[in-house]
């Protein structure tokens, strides 16, 4: 009961704060965030310097000083994550993170802080099919999938037949595997969201092309171990973020203004 009185304090609070104009002030708070670092334009090693780039960075590093808190970046694989923050491994996890019922029974998940298209990226000369139905259609075409991840549900139960299992769908432990599978032509389809997407795209100069409908919006969100005190704070960040123009401006910087690459 303390605890849960504990958690609802503190939404109240941040939630005041922010109607005031003001936000929570966590002292200094040290908070490890853990990331993939394997999804551009989010989060990314940049080419020739090696630094990890992106807009979940730039955005965290306006939450950090909004909300003034530490923060310390560590590093793991995608099928980890979502197990390694629900057991408190780490206070928040970021790598583009679909909004879905079935993880908030693992981890809490913070407000959105982006709304995202899923669409189908394939080379620039693709002309065999033009949307998920002629995909589907023909059985010698393959899709590339990150395991785990939305876009392999998609496409398993939206674009094919259901079957996880399914030998049309070549599974890579990265996304960038993956396209970079499809412009080597080993596979035929990568499905993404608009965000990494669009940015491929731009910086292909030609090589990949986006077809077909949109297969749908997803919302990403930070997740956090159940219960997590950091939840009402954050929110409150991105919320004051929305409201100001800079996730607008982060928007701009990092899918019209950089090139992947270069």
């Amino acid at each position: 009961m303390l605890k849960y009185a504990a958690l609802t304090l503190a939404a109240f609070t941040a939630t005041a704060a922010l109607a005031d104009g003001h936000l929570p002030d966590l002292e200094g708070r040290e908070v490890v965030f853990v990331t993939e670092n394997a999804y551009p334009p989010l989060q990314f090693i940049e080419p020739g310097t090696g630094n990890p780039i992106g807009w979940e960075y730039d955005a965290v590093a306006e939450i950090a000083e909004r909300i003034n808190i530490t923060v310390v970046y560590e590093n793991t694989s995608w099928d980890a994550m979502i197990p390694a923050v629900s057991e408190a491994q780490y206070d928040v996890g970021m790598t583009g993170i679909t909004i879905r019922e079935d993880r908030k029974e693992k981890v809490d998940f913070s407000d959105k802080y982006m709304t995202s298209q899923m669409l189908m990226m394939v080379r620039g000369d693709e002309a065999r099919f033009s949307d998920a139905a002629s995909f589907a259609a023909d059985d010698g075409l393959l899709m590339a999938a990150q395991p785990g991840t939305t876009p392999f549900y998609v496409g398993v139960y939206d674009v094919l037949d259901g079957n996880e299992e399914n030998p049309r769908i070549v599974k890579f432990e990265t996304f960038g595997a993956g396209v970079q599978a499809l412009r080597t032509g080993d596979v035929d389809l990568v499905l993404t969201d608009s965000t990494a997407g669009e940015g491929y795209v731009r910086a292909s100069d030609g090589a990949l092309k986006i077809v077909g409908e949109p297969l749908g919006t997803e919302d990403f969100g930070f997740i956090f171990p159940k219960g997590s005190d950091l939840v009402a704070p954050i929110n409150a960040a991105i919320a004051a973020m929305e409201a100001d123009g800079t996730l607008e401006a982060l928007n701009k910087k990092w899918f019209l203004d950089y090139k992947l690459g270069g």
